[in-house]
């Protein structure tokens, strides 16, 4: 047993716990989520389920009835096996190969140095706790676990007809208690290639690496309302202003690591005039005060300092570092606009994710979000135009719908009554900015009742990624209370 799960059984005898503790254990980063998936069906296995994979790699464990609930209707608990592979700068930690480490804080359990996996690894525990229990009472029952997510969503995109018999889904992938969601953003990819010609650096200049870090990050969805800073906007701030004045010429720029996480952190590697490196690090510092200042309420790990580098890397020509720098300072970056229909709910946004260089190119990768078709088509009108005018190629990949919301849901309406019964009030009924896997499942299950719930998850996507022990114990609760009362079939 681990230390962990010594001290947290303490605290809760929730089932969900030793089972998150064993997931914590196996490396299941999106892409690789084979030992992990590997262990769950052996689990299923030596519990007598009917387990299988689909032709992508989802898995579906199904579970008969408990004695006196064969009437009731289907239900599919899901979940998705994959975490999104974060870590500060100074950890080390292959999530492809090191187990995470998690431990309590106060009234919150975390990770040591890098994202905790509770999105979706307690939903994915709460699954398999129900179909370990002989203590639930439930209906015909299958759980649907999906792989890549959080990279590309390929296990709800591969999902076919005919697999899942269940008339009703819980997902399980929410991350506030005492909120249950009925629809959810759908998103697109926008990837940017900027072709970049090389020349050698002038006579005289010293190579000099700029660094930006610090700063929150978190969800692109979940939190691109909250005015985090993106490691990769304040970067191209500060080059469209001192670049030219500082006679900077770029090696490489980039930072972020995910389309669907805000960057915390961006590196840009320049050679400039040996005269002009003093007033580099006078701007640069002035720069950073000023962000600072701006930033004083969010961001308040920002820091920023200037190293030394030792490169015979080429620089951008004038004409491609111009280009690129104008492009990712225009770039939009945050909320687009704010939902008229559902008060507090952003509407459109979009997340400069990701920048990486390559010896002849700049690649920069954005997600945009939306609860409607014509406000992702909107962003992605404005980036066709930022790629026009820096002479760029653009492509956009992996669209995924989003959820509609349905007001005549009858499981939407069961967890509200459900959920008044045991709390004296109801939950709030929201509409996530975030892309849920149920609006994919709508496309081969069109018919299927879906809602989302789950305990409090904050700063999912990053670092300091917490999950908030005393709402597991109510996550639970709600799970085992609402498969009791699922109605009967028609």
């Amino acid at each position: 047993m681990s230390q962990f799960l010594t001290e947290i059984t303490r605290q809760s005898a929730n089932p969900i716990w030793p089972l998150f503790d064993k997931i914590c254990s196996i490396p299941h980063p999106s892409k690789h989520e084979q030992a992990l998936s590997d262990y769950i069906v052996s689990w299923a296995e030596a519990k007598g389920l009917a387990v299988k994979a689909d032709e992508v790699g989802n898995l579906i464990i199904k579970k008969p009835a408990t004695l006196g609930m064969e009437d009731r209707k289907g239900v599919v608990l899901q979940a998705h096996i994959d975490m999104v592979p974060q870590k500060n700068e100074d950890t080390e930690h292959d999530f492809t190969l090191d187990p995470i480490k998690p431990y309590i804080d106060g009234e919150w359990v975390t990770a040591t140095g890098t994202t905790l996996g509770a999105d979706n690894g307690i939903g994915m525990a709460s699954c398999l706790a129900v179909l370990g229990s002989d203590d639930v009472a439930h209906g015909p029952l299958e759980v649907l676990l999906t792989i890549d997510e959080e990279a590309g969503m390929t296990g709800a995109f591969g999902l076919k007809e005919g697999l899942l018999e269940g008339e009703i889904l819980l997902n399980t992938d929410s991350e506030q208690e005492g909120e249950v969601y009925m629809g959810c953003a759908g998103g697109v990819d926008a990837g940017f290639t900027f072709d970049i010609e090389r020349e050698q650096a002038a006579s005289g200049n010293v190579n000099k690496k700029l660094i930006i870090k610090g700063l929150k990050g978190g969800h692109s969805g979940c939190d691109i309302h909250t005015g985090r800073a993106n490691a990769n906007k304040l970067v191209a701030r500060f080059l469209a202003g001192h670049a030219e004045e500082l006679g900077i010429q770029l090696t490489e720029i980039r930072g972020g690591s995910l389309r669907n996480a805000i960057p915390r952190e961006a590196f840009v590697s320049l050679s400039l005039p040996e005269q002009n490196v003093a007033e580099l690090e006078r701007l640069f510092s002035l720069y950073t005060e000023m962000v600072k200042t701006e930033l004083a309420a969010i961001e308040t790990g920002l820091v920023s300092f200037i190293e030394d580098v030792d490169t015979d890397a080429q620089v951008f020509t004038k004409e491609s570092q111009t280009k690129l720098i104008a492009a990712l300072n225009a770039c939009p970056n945050g909320v687009i606009r704010m939902s008229d229909d559902i008060e507090g709910v952003v509407e459109t946004s979009l997340n400069l994710g990701v920048i990486t260089t390559e010896e002849n190119s700049v690649a920069a990768l954005c997600l945009i979000r939306s609860l409607i078709d014509s406000g992702r088509s909107q962003v992605e009108s404005m980036l066709r135009s930022v790629a026009t005018l820096a002479g760029a190629n653009i492509e956009f990949s992996g669209a995924y719908p989003g959820w509609k919301p349905d007001a005549n849901s009858e499981i939407m309406a069961i967890f509200r009554d459900m959920y008044q019964e045991i709390y004296g009030h109801k939950p709030n009924i929201m509409v996530i900015h975030a892309g849920l896997e149920c609006g994919l499942f709508k496309e081969p299950y069109p018919n299927m009742d879906m809602v989302s719930f789950g305990p409090t998850i904050k700063f999912p996507h990053s670092p300091d990624e917490k999950v908030k022990i005393d709402t597991v114990d109510l996550f639970w609760e709600q799970m085992v209370a609402l498969l009791k009362h699922i109605p009967t079939k028609a």
